[in-house]
């Protein structure tokens, strides 16, 4: 199993359907979960899914609209229930503020987890993780809403043949420093995730796909909605494939689709996106983190 993918909880839209659950994205990431915008019944797909709360260290929420953030309670009260131990990172627009405080205390609940609030506003801004970095930026919908981009830092790959020739193993590689760590290494450009819902185009739309491994981008509507997506500030199938290829994404993961479409409208959504290698998400599927990049 790879040790950063993607498992897709919800894809659907404002309403669920018989085959899309509310919206609900864990991303696996060296044994750290980031939960994004826990929809309506996102405890029991975590655990179709085979998750469990005590994997989870972020919980993002990009706005307080309820396909988006109407799991918050369940998955705040399994924190305590569990007794999860550790602390959990919780990002949400702080002009929801109040609408958080009420999800979070929807109900009385058994046990007490220990989250650490990180309410963002304005322009946004980076949070740090335990390595990776965690920024928020402001997107273009009906209420406040933000979009989300994880991003590990560069580091370097040690190279065998040239460790063998100067001799150098054992505990004695990890004190390498200087230009024979320089000789020794070639760069090992650090993996990004963004994660892009409910948004009309907007500089920061592009901001937070630039570059990145894996977008998971919302493409809620097909051109002949096109105006609707634009009124309700949502995108389109083919605005999503535009982004990832002005981007250099590497890996596009189409999802929240509106309920108006049934299962034969799916090969529209990658038609229009016209990107190669797309996802169009589906429930509890799996999409690995690509492999990293090749140093420049």
């Amino acid at each position: 199993m790879s040790r950063r993918e993607l498992i897709v909880l919800g894809t659907a839209g404002a309403v669920p359907t018989r085959r899309r659950n509310h919206n609900g994205y864990l991303l696996r990431w060296d044994g750290q979960g980031v939960l994004f915008d826990p929809g309506e019944g996102t405890q029991r797909q975590m655990s179709h899914a085979g998750a469990s709360a005590t994997e989870l260290r972020w919980l993002c929420v990009t706005h307080f609209h309820g396909d988006h953030s109407l799991g918050v309670p369940g998955i705040v009260q399994r924190l305590g229930r569990d007794g999860v131990p550790h602390d959990v990172h919780a990002v949400y627009p702080a002009e929801g503020a109040e609408y958080w405080e009420r999800l979070k205390h929807a109900t009385s609940y058994y046990g007490a987890p220990s989250l650490v609030e990180h309410p963002v506003s304005g322009p946004g801004e980076v949070l740090q993780g335990d390595g990776f970095t965690v920024a928020a930026l402001p997107l273009d919908h009906s209420i406040p809403t933000y979009g989300y981009r994880l991003t590990e830092p560069d580091g370097r790959t040690f190279l065998p043949e040239r460790l063998r020739a100067h001799g150098i193993s054992g505990p004695a590689i990890r004190e390498l420093s200087g230009p024979l760590l320089e000789e020794c290494t070639v760069p090992r450009p650090g993996q990004k995730v963004a994660f892009v819902m409910d948004t009309r185009l907007c500089d920061n739309v592009h901001a937070l796909a630039d570059g990145v491994d894996l977008l998971v981008i919302e493409s809620t509507f097909l051109d002949t909605e096109a105006a609707q997506a634009e009124e309700r500030g949502h995108l389109t199938a083919r605005q999503a494939g535009e982004v990832a290829r002005a981007c250099g994404v590497r890996t596009l993961v189409l999802t929240h689709f509106s309920e108006r479409y049934d299962e034969a409208a799916d090969p529209l959504f990658l038609e229009q996106a016209a990107f190669p290698g797309a996802v169009l998400a589906h429930d509890l599927d799996r999409v690995p983190v690509p492999a990293r990049r090749a140093a420049p």
